[in-house]
C-alpha cells in the first residue's frame, strides 16, 4: 500500500469511528481517537458489547481496576443515566451507582415513579480513575465508544448525564455544568438532559430542588404523570 493509500485508510477509519461517536462535524483539530469501532459496530446486543470490551488494556486504567463496570439495567429502557466513572464501591461490585451517590440515585429514579430496574445506567469510563479524579482525555478516548453503543442499541427515549464530565463528553462542548442543567439538548435525536451528579448534591444538598426540577421535565418527556 502507498503511504497515499494508507492515509487515504486511516482517514475513513477516522471517519467511520466518529460517525460511531456521534460527531456530524469534523474539525480543523479532530481528536486522537483508537480505532477499534469495527469490531463494535457490527455488535447487536449489549453481551456482544462486553465480549468486545473484554478484559480491556486499552488505557491505563486498566492497572488498578479490580472490575470492569459495565453498565446495569434495563436493555430497552426509556430512561438512560450516565455518569462519570465508577467509584470505589462500584469498582468493588462491578456495578455503578451503588455507593452513597449510587443510593441517592436510586432515591431520584424512585421518586420520578420509576423502578431503578427499569433504567439503564452507565458511565463514560468503565474502570476507576485512581482516587476518583476525572477520566483524563485519552482514557475517555479509549471507553468512550463502548457507552456510545450502549446508548445505541438501548435506544432510550431520554437520556440524563450526571453531572460536567459526562454532560460535556456525551456532548460534545466545554460549558460549564451549571449552565448546561436544566435545558434539554439532543445527542444523536435523542433528548439529553445534563444535571448535577448525585455526588454533588450529597455535598450541597441545597442543590437537590433544582435536580428535582430537572426529573420533572424528564417525567414529562417521558409522559410520566408525578404523583
Amino acid at each position: 500500500m502507498s503511504e497515499k493509500d494508507q492515509v487515504l485508510s486511516e482517514a475513513m477509519n477516522f471517519l467511520e469511528y466518529a460517525k460511531i461517536l456521534g460527531v456530524s462535524e469534523v474539525t480543523r483539530q479532530p481528536p486522537k481517537l483508537e480505532l477499534h469501532n469495527e469490531e463494535l459496530s457490527k455488535t447487536r446486543n449489549l453481551e456482544e458489547i462486553s465480549k468486545v470490551i473484554g478484559d480491556c488494556k486499552r488505557c491505563k486504567l486498566c492497572s488498578d481496576r479490580t472490575n470492569i463496570v459495565f453498565g446495569v439495567g434495563n436493555k430497552n429502557a426509556d430512561l438512560m443515566f450516565i455518569g462519570e466513572g465508577p467509584g470505589r464501591d462500584e469498582d468493588a461490585q462491578g456495578v455503578p451507582f451503588v455507593g452513597r451517590a449510587g443510593q441517592l440515585l436510586t432515591k431520584i429514579i424512585e421518586a420520578m415513579k420509576i423502578s431503578r430496574d427499569d433504567v439503564y445506567i452507565a458511565n463514560i469510563v468503565k474502570c476507576r480513575p485512581p482516587g476518583n479524579r476525572n477520566p483524563e482525555p485519552d482514557e475517555v478516548t479509549a471507553c468512550m465508544p463502548f457507552l456510545i453503543r450502549q446508548a445505541q442499541l438501548i435506544k432510550p427515549k431520554v437520556i440524563v448525564c450526571l453531572g460536567s464530565v459526562a454532560s460535556q463528553n456525551l456532548l460534545g462542548v466545554e460549558t460549564k455544568i451549571t449552565s448546561l442543567r436544566g435545558n434539554f439538548t439532543s445527542w444523536q435525536n435523542i433528548p439529553v438532559m445534563p444535571t448535577y451528579h448525585p455526588a454533588f448534591l450529597l455535598r450541597n444538598p441545597n442543590m437537590k430542588k433544582p435536580v428535582w426540577e430537572d426529573m420533572q421535565k424528564v417525567m414529562e418527556k417521558l409522559g410520566v404523570s408525578p404523583a
